[in-house]
């Protein structure tokens, strides 16, 4: 199993992709789905579902028999037999907890570090419905930023809003404030915080392990293109980066337009940052509720050759997180 300290890999798991609210896929959007798909197969004999798989994977587009997925952000860094490590608490969080429990059966320490991006409900909504929260031999250990993170927490989960109270939750839980700027050293990882561009504030952390692997969660950020001495900061932190997590909410023209000033950025600006930080990988996250599948393959798809057109230096990889996907660092 992966070690903090070794150089197995650690697997980036991105359990919820999306900003603001909760979506899903309408009957309507699957129904496409489904046609496009068997007008695709079309003639074609599929002889058993070995066969239909591969046709999948290897003939269309993710879009077009995937889905990116509808879950708020929430995304694990899996150290094997180690502490858990999880960013934000989105309602993807739900099915974190109903894996950890899975996987606590096998003797996994019952340890879950989390590290909050701030505080809007799209980012803390999963956490009454968090598995291990109820289980007396967890031990949950809340890092933010935000003093007020505690009570933020609590506030949910009164009794208007959730049927169960705060106080009533089983497992060990406690509050860490963190400083931004300041490096910490928690359970094998180097974790460091910086403050970013969103209203009422948030942070972004990078995580280093011992065998100087980086990843970095940066979402709900909003960078200015026209002014990118000012990003210097965000450069040196996603500096050699193996993966940079970063908000890209809106299009270029969106962020620069309808969208100035929400505290969100585009893809374009994402790409030019890791291009100067030589990260060597991007995740494309936070996906705007109102983008179908389609429209954010189109931004995947843009994003790709907007990367090859203005690179000076590395490839710099660039994927676009779903539901499910697991990145290997």
């Amino acid at each position: 199993m992966t070690d903090p300290r070794s150089g197995d890999p650690i697997a980036v798991r991105f359990w919820g992709t999306r900003g603001t609210l909760p979506v899903s896929a309408t009957a309507g959007q699957v129904r496409s789905k489904i046609v496009n798909v068997l007008m695709a197969a079309s003639g074609r004999s599929l002889a058993n579902r070995d066969e239909a798989a591969r046709f999948i994977d290897e003939e269309l587009y993710f879009a077009a028999a995937a889905t990116y997925g509808g879950a708020t952000s929430c995304v694990e860094l899996d150290c094997g037999e180690q502490a858990y490590f999880i960013c934000d608490m989105g309602s993807g969080l739900q099915e974190v907890g109903r894996d950890a429990v899975r996987r606590s059966r096998y003797g996994r320490p019952r340890k879950y570090n989390f590290f909050l991006s701030h505080l809007h409900l799209d980012h803390i909504i999963g956490f009454p419905s968090f598995q291990p929260a109820y289980d007396p031999e967890s031990e949950i250990v809340i890092h933010s930023c935000h003093e007020e993170a505690e009570q933020a927490l609590r506030r949910q989960q009164d009794e208007t809003f959730f049927p169960v109270s705060f106080d009533r939750l089983g497992a060990n839980i406690r509050f860490v404030t963190l400083q931004p700027g300041e490096e910490v050293e928690i359970d094998g990882l180097r974790v460091a915080t910086m403050a970013q561009h969103h209203p009422g504030g948030s942070f972004g952390y990078r995580f280093q392990d011992r065998a100087g692997r980086a990843i970095v969660y940066s979402t709900d950020s909003e960078h200015n293109i026209d002014d990118m001495d000012k990003e210097a900061a965000f450069v040196r932190f996603f500096e050699d980066a193996d993966l940079v997590i970063c908000d890209t909410m809106y299009s270029l023209a969106e962020t620069s337009s309808t969208k100035e000033h929400w505290g969100h950025s585009s893809n374009v600006v994402a790409i030019d940052l890791c291009h100067q930080a030589r990260a060597k990988r991007l995740a494309l996250f936070h996906h705007d509720p109102l983008h179908d599948d389609d429209v954010i393959q189109r931004l995947h798809d843009d994003s790709i050759r907007y990367e090859t057109l203005t690179r000076d230096g590395p490839p710099l990889e660039v994927l676009c997180a779903y539901d499910g996907l697991e990145v290997a660092i």
